[in-house]
């Protein structure tokens, strides 16, 4: 199984997405910033190091708001959804667009299947991610 984790990151009442360069899986699609765990890395220390360098920031992982297990590519994935926060502004590393949206955009947005998941499964303007942790 390949295990997958993506942070939940709400400021004044947006949520930071970002959209998957030109040349990779999924090119175009908007997501919940992450990636993959490295083999005997924790979900948490994955996700602080993913955010770290794809995006620049340092975060204070919380708890996990939801796991979505599917079939995806061929291939067995677990994909972790965290709160998370961070004081830092997001750089643009490896991606073409970082925003921060507004709940009600979410749905407009054209995300990628398990991320679209996960939006349909909650409500993020009722989840109550915690700004600090």
């Amino acid at each position: 199984m390949l295990a997958v984790v993506a942070g939940v990151i709400r400021r004044a009442g947006k949520y930071l997405v970002y959209q998957r360069p030109e040349g990779k899986l999924l090119a175009g699609k908007w997501e919940f910033p992450g990636g993959k765990l490295e083999e005997g890395e924790s979900p948490e220390d994955a996700l602080a190091r993913e955010l770290m360098e794809e995006l620049g920031l340092r975060v204070r992982v919380g708890r996990v708001l939801d796991a979505i297990r599917r079939q995806d590519q061929g291939k067995d994935v677990l994909l972790l959804f965290y709160e998370c926060a961070t004081d830092d502004a997001p750089e643009t590393r490896e991606h073409g667009r970082v925003r921060f949206a507004e709940p009600e955009d979410l749905q407009g947005m054209d995300f990628s299947p398990m991320d679209r998941l996960f939006l349909s499964r909650n409500r993020l303007e009722d989840q109550g991610v915690r700004r600090a942790l």
